[in-house]
């Protein structure tokens, strides 16, 4: 959870105006969405907390959310609710105490979580609540259970899990350019081992982290330590970095210095991963809030036709695969299960052109999937949201060796992104084919690339009737084909 802005924007009522709510991302009842909270599977449901709050970027609670299928939200209303207005729940995470080291029973819900200590925003310290009725209502435990070492105000946002080679607990804490790692035999007793360190490039503070263990598609095992950072400092994402290497049960060793990306977007924060319960080694999901504290707190389209303010990505998918240059990479692709959503599939006919296409169809939903080869062209690519007169639309295509995602012909009058209207992301400058699979939903698009290396996530500021798709290629002819749209209702 980053530092709270100095002041709250009040949302308004919603108007007249048509809805522009997501359809198939998790957005609040009302009022304000941020920080995901890692989910934890219990009675057969995955149970999702999140920030949220009655104003932009104003102290709140948890909220409650469960789902079976990673794409239907069902809302449980407030888990651990606001103290007191100066002593707001941050981000943290839950477990499940199967052994009862805690002690509050076996299988009890635990979480650990940032709160500003004595009404001061600036010193965070990690306090303990507990639920024996599977995560929906908790009871606080009492003082801290991890005081703050320095009185800084950055030490956040604790991660815990269970070592069962080691028959402990681990927690991982975001600090400005470190994180910091502590192990406990019952959640309650804390004892520091060792800090993790990057600061060249420069990509700011570490929130939200994470450290877990996957199997690769080789079958080697292999530890991944990540965090939502601000790259932008050094010209990188500000999303989710990570590293992959070894946790040996005090202290953290990389295989590269320096981190991958789990999305080059503007709009993937915050993030959490967990496993998937049908196969916890291998398989993984995430997801994260959709938005950017460059821009966050500010009023937005839906403020205004739904008084809300923010929702999540979809739930995607990960796998570690081995690179041919020997190194493991996170690969996402959305959860299978969002193709169960589709309502209407269309298939349409290929195109190959060396200008402009407006294809023969209209959605505000949807998933899309096509390839594109091409030999001379210099850029290609396909617009969404696109206005009936071609004027409004957000791009999404190949040039100089890059994917982009470029959303500033989407801009609403007093809806702008400004400097972040473009995002890009590394792609073989030689290549002369792609494959793109793009979500699209009334405020957000979603770029995944391939078999998953690259994705882009970008709010969007669509108005109700940008819902066309156009086709483009400049400097040659482009080749589109086996385009499906899946509608989702």
């Amino acid at each position: 959870m980053a530092a709270l802005a100095t002041a709250a924007t009040r949302i308004p009522a919603a108007s007249a105006v048509g809805s522009l709510r997501a359809v198939y991302h998790l957005t609040p009842p009302s009022g304000w969405l941020s920080d995901p909270q890692r989910p934890v599977y219990a009675g057969g449901e995955y149970h999702l907390y999140y920030l949220h709050s009655d104003q932009n970027n104003a102290p709140g609670w948890w909220q409650h959310a469960t789902t079976t299928d990673t794409v239907s939200f069902t809302d449980r209303g407030a888990a651990i609710p606001l103290v007191q207005s100066d002593f707001p729940v941050w981000t943290g995470s839950g477990v499940l105490d199967p052994h009862n080291t805690a002690g509050f029973g076996k299988n009890a819900m635990v979480v650990l979580a940032t709160q500003p200590t004595g009404g001061d925003r600036y010193e965070q310290e990690q306090y303990l609540y507990y639920s024996t009725d599977n995560g929906y209502t908790f009871t606080a435990y009492g003082p801290p259970v991890i005081d703050n070492p320095d009185h800084s105000d950055w030490f956040r946002d604790p991660k815990i899990h269970w070592d069962a080679a080691r028959s402990e607990w681990v927690a991982v804490i975001g600090r400005q350019q470190a994180m910091w790692f502590y192990t406990s035999p019952d959640l309650i007793h804390w004892t520091h081992t060792s800090v993790f360190t990057y600061s060249s490039p420069n990509i700011g503070g570490f929130e939200c982290p994470d450290l877990f263990e996957m199997t690769a598609d080789d079958g080697t095992s292999h530890w991944v330590l990540g965090a939502s950072t601000q790259g932008d400092y050094s010209g990188l994402p500000d999303t989710y970095a990570y590293w992959t290497g070894r946790w040996d049960g005090t202290s953290w060793t990389c295989d590269q210095p320096d981190p991958k990306w789990l999305d080059w977007g503007w709009d993937w924060y915050a993030a959490v991963t967990w496993p998937n319960a049908a196969a916890p080694d291998t398989s993984r999901y995430a997801l994260a809030w959709m938005n950017n504290w460059q821009y966050a707190a500010r009023t937005v389209p839906t403020d205004v036709s739904d008084a809300y303010n923010g929702q999540m990505s979809i739930v995607r998918e990960l796998r570690l695969a081995r690179q041919p240059e020997g190194w493991y990479t996170l690969l996402s692709q959305p959860d299978a299960a969002l193709r169960d959503r589709a309502t209407r599939t269309l298939t349409l006919n290929n195109v190959t052109t060396g200008g402009s296409v407006v294809l023969p169809y209209a959605g505000a939903s949807y998933d899309l999937e096509l390839d594109i080869t091409w030999s001379t062209a210099t850029n290609v690519g396909f617009s969404v949201g696109r206005s009936a007169d071609g004027t409004r639309h957000t791009n999404i295509g190949v040039y100089a060796g890059s994917v982009y995602v470029d959303r500033r012909p989407s801009d609403q009058a007093g809806y702008s992104f400004g400097s972040h209207g473009q995002s890009n992301a590394p792609i073989d400058p030689a290549a002369r084919s792609v494959h793109l699979r793009v979500l699209v939903d009334r405020q957000s698009v979603e770029v995944f690339v391939n078999a998953g290396h690259t994705v882009l996530s970008h709010q969007v500021y669509f108005q109700p009737g940008d819902t066309g798709i156009s086709l483009y290629a400049d400097g040659g002819d482009a080749t589109f084909s086996g385009i499906t749209v899946r509608e989702i209702g």
